[in-house]
């Protein structure tokens, strides 16, 4: 529907499909995301001149909606506590242990207007078939004797997309620098080590992500390089490939 209505609207004009239940779900590289009820689903559209910062580094914008998730919940007061973070390229997960969200974005480039559609689905009230973001709240409240009401769907879609908005706006005037800190803040990888090209290949450290989006990884004797996953891998941070 929206694939559809995103080219007949005004650029100005916001449009977005939220889905209280979801059977035919899709993920990274085809595979299949399961929606029981009490997950945020929804799919956005929006527009990105082709000459902007955000224009010249698309890849970016799995980035921001990740970040923008988290801090979904992170800048309510009382829940910057409440241990959600992003997993690059394009997962929230609970602390650096379970997945409970990803984001999915396709774009299509109509003279020099990039169209983007958003898909991002999380686990806000469903505790299968992982953990949701109400199980953190409660795990929480449990350990710090604190009274944190759960949170709602529409409440954390609505919200999603507000920082969105004011994440594509910074990146728009200051490019990635403007954003990165935020995202470093909730990421999990600081110190982490991967495998490059396959299960026996050289460890690499991660250092950070370049201004395209990328990972950054450092591999001892040959300095700072980018990577990419190899997409067939159902961990994407296990085997990287290095771009020529």
């Amino acid at each position: 529907l929206i694939g559809r209505l995103m080219f007949e609207l005004p650029e100005e004009m916001g449009l977005i499909a939220i889905a209280v239940r979801q059977t035919q779900g899709k993920g990274r590289g085809g595979n299949a995301w399961l929606s029981p009820m009490g997950c945020a689903l929804s799919t956005l559209h929006i527009a990105i001149p082709l000459h902007s910062n955000l224009g010249q580094r698309i890849p970016f914008i799995q980035h921001l909606v990740s970040l923008a998730v988290v801090e979904s919940v992170r800048s309510i007061p009382g829940y910057e506590d409440i241990d959600l973070r992003v997993k690059w390229p394009n997962d929230i997960y609970y602390s650096d242990l379970i997945k409970l969200g990803g984001v999915l974005v396709t774009s299509t480039l109509i003279e020099t207007t990039f169209h983007i559609l958003i898909g991002f689905g999380f686990n806000v009230n469903n505790s299968n078939p992982t953990i949701c973001i109400n199980d953190l709240i409660a795990k929480f409240n449990k350990k710090e004797g604190t009274k944190l009401k759960p949170l709602a769907a529409d409440c954390l879609i609505a919200r999603t997309v507000t920082v969105l908005e004011r994440l594509i706006d910074i990146f728009q005037e200051k490019g990635p620098n403007g954003v990165l800190p935020r995202y470093y803040k909730y990421w999990i990888h600081s110190g982490k080590q991967v495998r490059l090209h396959d299960e026996e290949g050289p460890m690499a450290w991660i250092v950070g992500i370049d201004d395209y989006g990328f990972l950054q990884v450092h591999e001892e004797g040959k300095g700072v390089e980018s990577v990419h996953p190899d997409g067939n891998s159902f961990d994407m941070l296990r085997n990287l490939i290095v771009p020529k």
